[in-house]
């Protein structure tokens, strides 16, 4: 299978190809952290957004024509993107459009972007995912691609078989053409000969620009890359698989695909423990672990010493002192919102929400008690319900 090839990076001008960076995910899975906020902004690792790694890695490829196509709460990414990255694209063009109203799926956005990119010029389409947390130098697989000829090249992983039913997986032969293609499936197939794993798309692909812009118009029902043009690309057997190669700087494979409070919190971990690949730029001089399996995103703040196990405290959460979560799940699940791979996420409503429940008075009114023939009066006794 292709990896990295031995060619100097300079094999191909970056003018040719065009990039559409897909960033509309709404990341329901992640709950309260997107309720109003698109998955690829959401903090990482201190200040950082989970798009600046794509961001990074397309800077350091020395690619600067870049489409970012936004849907869901686009808000946040329209003033991060200029802000954090405009300076790197002045020889290029840095475009984003909001398709809150259009993109039925990940290639309608790049059907409805088509004018923009054309206009580009070139002979290559990179499309590439806003949610991953990977370091990746994108002109060994456009090198890659070119080599194979194909229509099509797949960025892959291998990750464990149980995980990848969240995933496109595929075989592909001793060539790297991929000879099956399947979308999400409950039982995954593994890897032949290593079983356990398979082969996942990591949603990153570039293609031939006269193939896509074909297939894009010849069935304008195909809305979706995993489910509808890569499917097409390997019946007509023009689908190559590019494993992602080490990281330069640190020697290793890493993917994450952030679509749960788990591996939100656990990628996190990752890097606190020495980084696995490159971050997109400098490490937050303020503290984002609190212990040694818990995230303090940016704009929470403890009020004083806490124990936390396994816990997410979210933006703008003020954790009182003496808290203690993450040690028993039956009071974690009733106040927080707790996994089933036992990652606690608080927010400030639900703390209030439980100061307020702990805080009420619970009211116990007396009965009628004869006296001289009177009713005695009904008294009212407020007792805290935290010592009730």
């Amino acid at each position: 299978m292709p990896t990295a090839p031995n060619s100097s990076s300079e094999d191909f001008d970056p003018a040719s190809v065009s990039t559409i960076l897909l960033a509309g995910g709404r990341g329901t899975r992640l709950f309260e952290l997107t309720a109003n906020e698109s998955k690829p902004a959401l903090f990482f690792a201190g200040g950082h957004r989970i798009i600046d790694f794509a961001m990074a890695n397309l800077v350091r490829s020395g690619l600067d024509r870049l489409l970012v196509a936004t849907q869901f709460a686009p808000q946040t990414l329209a003033a991060h993107l200029p802000t954090r990255w405009s300076r790197h694209f002045k020889s290029g063009e840095l475009a984003i459009k909001d398709g809150r109203d259009s993109y039925r799926g990940t290639a309608d956005a790049l059907r409805r972007n088509w004018q923009t990119i054309e206009a580009w010029g070139g002979t290559e389409i990179m499309v590439l995912a806003a949610d991953h947390i990977y370091e990746m130098d994108y002109g060994a697989l456009i090198r890659a691609h070119r080599a194979s000829g194909a229509a099509v090249t797949v960025a892959v992983d291998i990750v464990p078989q149980k995980q990848a039913s969240g995933f496109g997986v595929m075989h592909a032969n001793r060539q790297g053409t991929i000879t099956s293609f399947l979308e999400k499936p409950a039982n995954p197939p593994a890897i032949v000969g290593e079983p356990g794993f398979s082969m996942a798309s990591m949603g990153i692909y570039v293609f031939s620009k006269s193939w896509i812009q074909n297939a894009l118009s010849a069935n304008v029902a195909a809305t979706d890359f995993g489910q509808h043009i890569i499917p097409n690309a390997v019946e007509q057997g023009v689908a190559m698989a590019y494993r992602l190669p080490p990281s330069n700087t640190t020697g290793k494979v890493y993917w994450r695909d952030i679509g749960t409070l788990d591996a939100l919190r656990l990628a996190q971990l990752d890097f606190a423990a020495g980084g696995p690949c490159r971050l997109p730029g400098p490490v937050a001089s303020s503290p984002w672990r609190v212990s040694n399996d818990s995230i303090l995103m940016p704009g929470a703040t403890l009020l004083g010493a806490a124990r936390l196990s396994r816990t997410i405290v979210a933006p703008g959460t003020r954790l009182p002192s003496n808290a203690v979560i993450g040690e028993d799940p039956l009071e974690d699940g009733r106040w927080f919102r707790r996994t089933e791979g036992g990652t606690v996420l608080v927010t400030q409503a639900m703390l209030d929400r439980r100061a307020e429940q702990r805080s009420s008075s619970r009211f116990v009114r007396l009965g009628r008690i004869p006296r001289s023939g009177l009713s005695g009066p009904r008294l009212r006794l407020a007792l805290d319900s935290a010592n009730g």
